[in-house]
């Protein structure tokens, strides 16, 4: 109360500040959200007794403790749909959360999509080669080691399209895993991920790399024919976005922001692939990896043509349009 503002933006997803700033404070509120705290994706994986990162295995072979943990996501929703509601302006980062939004704090008059800002033009700067018949392929991942990114899926699709060998070429494929470990929880998981590519026979065709300097990074992006991405839901998706304007041939889980967003046609062309399962990754994986040179570069130039829509001055444009009604 000692220093209150005039306008106040959370952009964190602390959606229960927005009341206690709004009625004790008296200001104009607004809200970014990258990430819904509850979605109704949630509820119906609690419901279905679906086990998932985020629904414990003991849960969902629990009637009681799912029924229990149904009735609290119920309740917390409905309290998060009540404070998120009570903003003047709310942004969102994709049509997946603007659906979720929508559907929970049931605001669509100050509601709208602004896409997150992705710095594209350091990626769009790798130039962008026709590729030679000795080229050597490789598939490169671009995300966190966190359960959510599902990186096990990545190495069972890997090995599943190894083991239908439908290359016809010398070399086989090199899967690398880029991403970063927060914690020694992390670190745990990127050994399991190496122990689960030697049952499964594959370790010499993976490669893992962990919190390495961004110019190597930028250099495995331009190296590489795919880039792919296997999480459920993702929100938004910026890894997808980088692996496109670097001039990968993105191959990413068909559901969330890649899939309403990023992955979709660019003036009635071809972005990218997406898959569900297993067998589609791999099946996919192999017709990518079929395709001619001319053909895949053809997909890859569509690609970076239309993530220029993400980038930071579209954001900044959209952003300050939106939140113009604050300052009114």
């Amino acid at each position: 109360m000692k220093c209150v503002p005039d306008v106040y933006i959370d952009s964190m997803g602390y959606a229960f500040t927005l009341p206690l700033f709004k009625y004790l404070g008296g200001c104009h509120v607004g809200c970014y959200v990258h990430y819904p705290t509850i979605s109704t994706d949630m509820l119906s994986v609690v419901r279905n007794q679906n086990a998932r990162f985020n629904n414990a295995a003991f849960i969902t072979s629990n009637p009681l403790l799912s029924t229990l943990k149904l009735v609290y996501y119920y309740l917390f929703g409905f309290v998060y749909g009540l404070v998120g509601s009570r903003s003047d302006v709310i942004m969102v980062n994709s049509s997946w959360t603007l659906n979720h939004i929508l559907s929970l704090w049931r605001a669509g008059a100050c509601t709208n999509i602004v896409y997150p800002p992705c710095d594209v033009q350091m990626f769009l700067d790798i130039p962008l080669h026709k590729e030679n018949r000795t080229t050597e392929y490789s598939i490169v991942s671009l995300g966190q080691f966190r359960p959510e990114k599902d990186h096990p899926l990545q190495i069972r699709v890997f090995a599943k399209f190894l083991g239908k060998k439908t290359m016809g070429q010398q070399s086989l494929p090199k899967l690398i895993l880029i991403g970063g470990c927060r914690n020694q929880q992390d670190e745990q998981r990127v050994n399991r991920l190496k122990k689960l590519c030697e049952e499964l026979g594959v370790e010499k065709n993976v490669e893992f790399k962990v919190n390495i300097p961004f110019e190597e990074l930028k250099k495995y992006l331009a190296d590489a024919t795919i880039g792919l991405h296997t999480m459920w839901n993702e929100h938004f998706g910026i890894g997808i976005v980088e692996c496109m304007a670097s001039g990968t041939i993105i191959l990413a889980h068909n559901s969330g922001g890649p899939k309403l967003d990023i992955v979709v046609p660019y003036e009635g062309h071809i972005t990218g692939f997406l898959a569900d399962n297993e067998d589609d990754y791999s099946e996919t994986m192999a017709h990518i990896l079929s395709l001619s040179p001319e053909k895949r570069l053809e997909i890859r130039q569509n690609a970076r043509q239309s993530v220029s829509r993400f980038a930071d001055q579209e954001f900044e444009e959209a952003f300050l349009l939106s939140v113009e009604p604050l300052f009114k």
